[in-house]
């Protein structure tokens, strides 16, 4: 049944009639199927077929690492990151040719979780390793504290989960981060800037990643 917390859901169910999906072993998979709509009148659907998107590490943590500088602002850390889906974006798609992206984002650390770290405990040691790999910083465990429920980012075509941490650092413990191998993080840059101008630059368009947006909000949100 769908979660409904302190609002009434539809009652509504789907039934899987068929599973139309191709064979497929690389990073993502594509997943067709057929399926049919029970409503609360009792009616069903006709069979319709809905794509989506599969990968074996399907979830995946986001990392709002943070301190105080001498003037008692408080800063944040961000990461540039080159999204090829956005390189190639065809400008045709975007119906304001302003809004036209080159594929570069600034962004919170962030990382995949993987099978072997399916757990509460898991998903934090995902984020003590992101947190690594990406800025530099090696934390205790117990440090990286959650910022909030987790939420699906794009529901309408992968099932993925972004869990949200937060960390107090000590920007002079800060280590070059050893990255992961990706071709697209080498000579990637990382920046430190306070916490108010991060969420300006939400504001106006300059930081356009939706899960860094949220996880810079929750975080000023829970340290007002």
């Amino acid at each position: 049944m769908p979660k409904s917390g302190t609002l009434s859901f539809p009652k509504l169910s789907l039934e899987l009639v068929e599973d139309l999906s191709p064979p497929g072993s690389g990073f993502l998979r594509l997943i067709r199927r057929k399926y049919r709509a029970s409503y609360p009148d009792g009616s069903q659907s006709a069979p319709f077929v809905y794509d989506a998107l599969d990968r074996v590490a399907m979830d995946a943590v986001v990392i709002a690492a943070h301190f105080v500088d001498a003037s008692g602002v408080r800063r944040v850390f961000l990461r540039s990151a080159m999204r090829p889906p956005l390189t190639m974006r065809d400008r045709a798609h975007s119906p304001l040719p302003d809004e036209a992206c080159d594929g570069a984002l600034w962004e919170l650390p962030a990382g995949l979780v993987e099978p072997s770290e399916r757990s509460r405990q898991g998903v934090a040691r995902a984020a003590r390793r992101e947190l690594h790999e990406e800025l530099g910083f090696e934390v205790p465990l117990d440090s990286l504290h959650a910022l909030g429920p987790s939420t699906f980012p794009a529901p309408g075509f992968i099932a993925e989960r972004h869990f949200f941490f937060e960390v107090a650092v000590d920007p002079s413990t800060r280590g070059e981060p050893e990255l992961d191998g990706s071709a697209l993080e080498r000579f990637g840059a990382v920046v430190d800037l306070a916490l108010d101008e991060a969420l300006a630059m939400c504001r106006n368009g300059t930081i356009e990643d939706s899960k860094t947006e949220l996880t810079l909000r929750r975080l000023a949100e829970r340290l007002v």
